[in-house]
């Protein structure tokens, strides 16, 4: 009889305390400092290149887990850590995952290996899709990219925005619109590589939280790009281009390929978040005495301790079941990745509020971690598809119904 199982296997739990050893380690007492600094934490970075954490390698390998596993187990442990240094950590990893999910087997060779770098000399990669007037209306960009046929030359303009790694990184992927007529169907993704004449940094943004992450805007001024780092070759882009002015389906819109492989994932990493600030609550509220006993003994606080670990646990599984599906070629059929990141971002923010709350004033400073881990929950209901937009993916797929 063939069993059902959550169980990980030896390989994935040798995996999950491995990161977990590195964020209790190297990561969470670097926390505080990197928040403050609000900068990019590069010997942290490059200790966990050393570590075999930050590299190809290590995230070839639970990407290509067989249960879907790996990468949700990768992101929980490191932002239980801290999520600006975990997302220092694992931003290059949504340039790779456009690149591997538009390009051709020469660019993701060529390209996803120059992102990250050696130990040594530690890269980054970036991915653009935001613009200040596009960001959830992904069909409202500028960013044009005009071919020039005789020079087999992309000539790209206009300004991204909300870029992490914008400016800083080797290798930035940016999307472009080619035919503005077909809206998000004529958009397509281009590997802009190291040191290209025309891209800049602009404005660096100071934010709320994940402050050890970069944030940046990007212009791109007349830049020039050989026909090559267009992802997934001109051939193929005429070719749904011509689908999409016949009335045919495109598929493979450039931004939401991405979105939709790295849901689950940013909703592993939202887990994590509210993971840390439970199991912290939880510690405080058994040795923090008032009235004579330890607060977890009032229903109040026990309540909620125990309606924060049930949303976590849920939050997990959800998780888990859209990249086990997305591993497996299942289908989406009622947005399950949306579901995942809509639970889980919602989840951390309720939950980091609630830890603040049973910590009382000490959760309102700095002097306690909780404070942090509630700034950093708030942009996981914004980036990657805001809740509105997650609620609107998934009632679409459930209805059929053309709701706006």
């Amino acid at each position: 009889m063939t069993g059902f199982s959550l169980d990980l296997t030896e390989d994935q739990i040798e995996l999950r305390d491995w990161i977990h050893g590195f964020a209790a380690d190297v990561i969470r007492p670097a926390a505080a400092e990197w928040d403050e600094r609000e900068e990019t934490p590069w010997p942290i970075l490059q200790e966990a290149a050393k570590a075999g954490l930050y590299s190809l390698d290590f995230y070839a390998n639970q990407w290509f887990d067989e249960s879907g596993l790996g990468i949700p187990i990768a992101m929980e442990e490191m932002f239980w850590g801290d999520a600006g240094i975990g997302l220092a950590l694992s931003g290059t990893g949504l340039a790779a995952v456009s690149v591997v999910s538009n390009g051709t087997p020469d660019q993701v060779g060529e390209w996803v290996p120059q992102m990250f770098g050696t130990p040594d000399d530690v890269k980054l990669g970036a991915f653009c899709s935001s613009e200040p007037d596009a960001g959830s209306d992904v069909g409202a960009m500028r960013t044009r990219a005009v071919y020039d046929q005789a020079k087999d030359e992309w000539v790209l303009n206009g300004t991204k925005t909300w870029a992490t790694n914008g400016g800083i990184a080797n290798v930035h992927v940016v999307v472009a619109t080619v035919d503005p007529a077909l809206g998000t169907r004529g958009h397509a993704s281009f590997i802009i590589p190291p040191n290209t004449p025309g891209m800049a940094q602009g404005q660096k943004f100071k934010k709320h939280g994940i402050r050890a992450s970069h944030t940046a805007e990007v212009v791109l001024d007349d830049v020039r790009l050989p026909g090559a780092c267009l992802l997934g070759g001109k051939e193929k882009l005429d070719a749904r281009l011509a689908r999409a002015r016949e009335g045919k389906s495109s598929r493979g819109n450039a931004s939401m390929a991405t979105f939709e492989a790295s849901r689950p994932a940013v909703g592993a990493m939202a887990v994590g978040i509210a993971r840390a600030a439970y199991e912290y609550s939880l510690e405080y509220a058994k040795t923090r005495v008032q009235f004579g006993k330890p607060i977890v003994e009032n229903q109040a606080v026990a309540f909620k301790l125990a309606d924060m670990k049930t949303s976590v646990d849920a939050s997990r599984l959800l998780v888990w079941r859209a990249a086990w599906m997305a591993r497996n070629g299942k289908t989406f059929e009622s947005a399950e990745g949306s579901m995942s990141k809509l639970f889980a971002s919602e989840t951390c923010k309720k939950v980091t509020a609630e830890a603040i709350q049973i910590l009382g004033g000490n959760g309102f400073t700095r002097e306690y971690p909780v404070e942090r881990m509630h700034r950093d929950s708030a942009i996981y209901t914004i980036f990657e598809g805001t809740s509105e937009i997650q609620r609107l993916v998934i009632a679409r797929t459930i209805s059929g119904a053309a709701i706006r």
